[in-house]
């Protein structure tokens, strides 16, 4: 184990986490830039994006989905066990194009859920395990490891495991989600020409952000493999 004035230095973390890290950082910075700029940018049909959101839902016979404004900024979500498309205060009232692809997006999840679409449902039955992986497994793997109990650490590793897997499956959802919303509202003509190529880009950016989470926990899972794979066992 290297150290450095008496503090452990972790070079895993250094060698895998830490660049993971910092692209989930230039994502994240890049999503808020590029939504700042598109926000600037107003749509000419002047339609705010509660009611293309509307729109998209009613076209699709999902009637029964709500909308509704929710506080904050970039915090809008689908939540499927009310049915309700929840958009932020920066986007519900905008007709900008940043909003309209957002709102857009959202209500692409609505429709991934009425429609079956399987790598939604996978990541939904996967959700209690890696809410309980995200909480538990590395202090679960720390104890094994501490109590000579091999058995807590590969409890602990394949608990993160199944945080990695929801990583991953949600970028198919979340891809398709946007290409969904790209495709509807411009056969729609709620945007065009250039307006669609922003909302796209918007789309674009935010989809980095998932891609550098999935980075993120690749990168942490094969940290805790080499950490406490072999060590528990010597």
């Amino acid at each position: 184990m290297p150290f450095y004035r008496g503090f452990y230095i972790d070079p895993y973390y250094i060698y895998l986490v830490l660049p993971a890290l910092l692209i989930s950082i230039l994502a994240q910075i890049g999503v808020k830039s590029t939504f700042s700029k598109y926000s600037r940018q107003f749509s000419r049909r002047g339609i705010p994006a509660s009611a293309v959101a509307r729109q998209i839902l009613d076209q699709n016979g999902l009637y029964h989905v709500s909308i509704q404004r929710v506080a904050g900024n970039l915090t809008d979500h689908y939540d499927p066990r009310t049915n309700i498309v929840s958009l932020s205060d920066s986007v519900f009232d905008s007709t900008s194009v940043a909003s309209i692809g957002v709102a857009a997006h959202e209500v692409g999840h609505a429709i991934q859920h009425a429609t079956g679409y399987v790598p939604i449902k996978l990541r939904n039955a996967i959700v209690p395990v890696a809410n309980i992986g995200s909480t538990i497994s590395i202090p679960l793997a720390i104890l094994g490891l501490f109590m000579g109990l091999p058995i807590l650490v590969d409890i602990g590793i394949i608990l993160f495991s199944s945080v990695t897997l929801f990583q991953l499956i949600t970028l198919p959802v979340e891809f398709n989600a946007s290409r969904r919303a790209i495709s509807t509202i411009e056969a729609g003509r709620m945007l065009e020409g250039e307006e669609v190529t922003g909302a796209r880009r918007v789309l674009r950016a935010a989809a980095m952000t998932y891609v550098a989470a999935t980075l993120t926990a690749i990168a942490n899972l094969a940290r805790i493999i080499l950490l406490f794979g072999n060590r528990n066992r010597r």
